[in-house]
């Protein structure tokens, strides 16, 4: 075994989003296979061992006018408002290069930073430390001129600049472009080393201008398959008071309506399935979802992982019909408790689902492949072809090995 390291990992919060989620888990990875972890984080919820930088009034004080400074550096340039926060400038941040874990730690590894926790120069001002840093993306904005996501855009490749998706009066050197260029001078570093959590994302970055040069790997994230494992369908729906004698398809997601979720499709899909035999589970916010075509058992967010793992076991298909997507937290949580998923082809979502084996990856925004592979799977995908997926590709000691593997064989 390699010599135990010192790692500290950097995240904006501990415990919401994705991201935040996944860099938990990696920690816990890490500690279990004999690494000592530090994890500072922007926002603390919950008793975890991570520790907050928001300690006091002015701290936190201090933390929410870096956030609002990003909003009002973007105001004047935003060309939609609901596109306020897909969109960050990474100018407002704090110096954490002379913290004393960042002065201890023979590896930082930084994840989602935005939101005013880091900016650029302060991204730069650790990578001059000299010590290796690591980066995982959730999305692509260590590459962009400032979103989060391109879409079918590809100015990512060259230099960004006449950004009409995000950017009102776009030209050639606009908003995205200053921040492309920034990126460019700050991320040219012989110690930055960039992990991808999926292929999809890999291929992006391997392609952009910005870290075309960087030593990059996939490797996606982690999950304890000993907490997240199948129980039994009938209790689990019982205890949630469900009917056992019927399928139940869930649906996941913080915000139910957020158009990148693509509810929509789902719900278009619904009215081909058997209302006899079928019903809908949805976790989350979905106060204003309309009347469905199925049964709909409203479970609101859901905070505990117990009660989520039992939500979990109870369903007999995972679906995401997400238009935007890098590797989903959801999708594994599902297939290590035994739930076969159906999704799009988008993003990592066809690393993970293999078609016809442990779920149905449908074509892109079609209604009718999502609504054939819901039907497909709910009748032919067995319980142990998901729960096989996530222990031989996501759990802790594998992915463990695969970060000490690459902290150690680089720089």
């Amino acid at each position: 075994m390699p010599k135990p390291l010192n790692i500290v990992l950097l995240s904006y919060h501990n415990q919401n989003g994705g991201a935040g989620i996944a860099c938990g888990r990696l920690a816990e990875a890490l500690k279990k296979a004999g690494h000592q972890v530090s994890i500072l984080v922007q926002e603390k919820t919950g008793n975890d061992n991570s520790i907050a930088l928001n300690t006091n009034l002015w701290s936190k004080t201090m933390s929410w006018l870096r956030f609002i400074l990003e909003r009002l550096v973007y105001l004047p340039f935003e060309k939609n408002k609901s596109d306020r926060f897909l969109f960050n400038p990474g100018r407002f941040g704090q110096d954490l290069s002379q913290h004393p874990l960042i002065q201890q730690a023979d590896i930082i590894h930084l994840h989602w930073v935005n939101f005013g926790m880091l900016s650029i120069q302060n991204i730069k001002q650790l990578l001059n430390t000299g010590k290796p840093v690591y980066w995982t993306l959730h999305d692509m904005w260590a590459f962009t001129g400032g979103c989060h996501h391109s879409g079918t855009c590809l100015n990512f490749q060259n230099a960004c600049g006449n950004c009409d998706t995000f950017i009102k009066n776009p030209h050639t050197n606009d908003l995205s472009h200053q921040i492309w260029e920034e990126k460019m001078q700050a991320f040219q570093q012989p110690n930055l080393h960039i992990i991808t959590c999926s292929d999809w994302l890999m291929e992006r970055a391997k392609k952009s201008s910005i870290l075309k040069n960087q030593p990059i790997e996939s490797i996606p994230n982690a999950i304890d398959t000993e907490l997240f494992k199948p129980g039994n369908k009938a209790d689990a729906k019982k205890t949630l008071g469900l009917d056992p004698s019927k399928k139940h398809i869930l649906f996941v997601a913080m915000r139910v309506n957020a158009p990148k979720k693509g509810f929509h499709y789902l719900e278009n899909a619904l009215a081909s399935l058997d209302k006899s035999t079928t019903e809908l589970i949805v976790v989350g916010n979905a106060q204003d979802l309309p009347e469905l075509p199925l049964k709909t058992h409203k479970l609101g967010h859901i905070s505990s992982p117990e009660k989520m793992i039992q939500i979990y076991q109870a369903a007999d298909v995972f679906v995401t019909p997400s238009l935007e997507e890098n590797l989903p937290n959801t999708i594994m949580e599902a297939m290590a408790c035994g739930t076969p998923c159906v999704g799009f082809k988008v993003g990592g979502i066809p690393e993970m689902i293999d078609h016809q084996v442990n779920g149905y990856v449908a074509d892109y925004q079609s209604t009718e492949d999502l609504t054939a592979g819901l039907i497909w799977t709910l009748a032919n995908v067995p319980e142990q072809a998901a729960r096989q997926k996530a222990e031989s590709s996501y759990a802790e000691a594998i992915i463990a090995a695969k970060h000490v593997k690459y902290y150690t064989h680089v720089g």
